[in-house]
């Protein structure tokens, strides 16, 4: 499959296409690639420019997006569509595609169909699923499909009813082993890629150090692969921070402060100073 480049705007110069196999190859040589969250193509254009390698339309868009309390709310025609448009926005960078809640668990039936959907309709490179070593046959027929899966491991946000919030996890022995097994498993039928949600950083070396896939960690110390945080907890949008998401800047209050401005400009009359102006009518003989 040849990978579609668009041409930039003056000035801008065009990345070189990011792959699966491209990641494949820097967690090999030990080189970080980094992956944020993004939700629009407006967005995903400037990051691919800025050179994210992995770009994950989240079910976080419940929350920061939708204003939803939390992640269970995704709608996956939603998903779909901001899926598609954040690939059309970094058309070389790799999209990955965040399955809803209740848009696997069902039946397997039912997932690989919503999972090929996010292949075809989302555009997407890779398909994440949360997922423990119990989905591992739904992982192999997904893999069997043609469908490139991340595996989530550690924290599972769609399963945080359960436990009353969101919560880490691995901090025990029996704990650990568990997150530790559930990323072999999944590995073991078929997984490409693993992303490990807030855990100790001694987990996450585990893994590392028994499975062979790239591994992006959130929350899960330095060493994974990769690193992911939502865009919005980077960018100072939000809030609340989670502990591992130190925000780089404060565009929460630069955003205030540009809006201000406008209510001003507006107030006083001084919108803008362009002005559209009557076309002379020809004159009849």
């Amino acid at each position: 499959m040849t990978t579609r480049i668009i041409e930039p705007a003056s000035g801008v110069s065009t990345p070189r296409p990011t792959t699966l196999k491209t990641l494949r190859d820097m967690a090999s040589r030990g080189e970080s690639f980094a992956c944020l969250t993004c939700y629009d193509a407006t967005t995903a254009k400037w990051l691919e420019r800025a050179g994210v390698h992995v770009l994950l339309v989240g079910d976080t868009a419940a929350e920061v997006i939708l204003g939803q309390p939390n992640t269970l709310h995704m709608p996956l025609e939603i998903s779909l569509a901001l899926t598609a448009a954040v690939k059309r926005g970094a058309p070389n960078t790799v999209v990955m595609g965040d399955m809803p809640f209740m848009s696997y668990q069902a039946s397997d039936e039912t997932a690989l169909l919503n999972a090929g959907r996010f292949m075809t309709e989302g555009l997407a490179d890779i398909v994440k699923i949360e997922a423990d070593k119990s989905f591992a046959p739904l992982v192999s027929k997904m893999a069997r499909a043609g469908v490139p899966i991340c595996g989530h491991v550690g924290s599972k946000p769609q399963r945080a009813s359960l436990t009353g919030g969101y919560a880490s996890s691995g901090r025990t022995r029996a704990q650990a082993n568990s997150v530790i097994e559930d990323a072999m498993a999944l590995e073991d039928a078929g997984a490409v890629m693993l992303l490990i949600e807030a855990t100790p950083p001694e987990v996450a070396d585990a893994i590392l150090e028994r499975t062979s896939v790239p591994v992006i960690g959130i929350g899960a110390g330095n060493r994974c692969h990769g690193q992911i945080v939502v865009l919005q907890d980077l960018l100072g949008l939000t809030d609340r921070q989670p502990p591992f998401a130190t925000p780089v800047a404060d565009f929460g209050a630069s955003l205030k402060e540009a809006a201000e401005t406008w209510v001003r400009r507006v107030s006083h009359g001084e919108a803008t100073s362009h002005r559209y102006r009557m076309r002379d009518e020809p004159t009849k003989e």
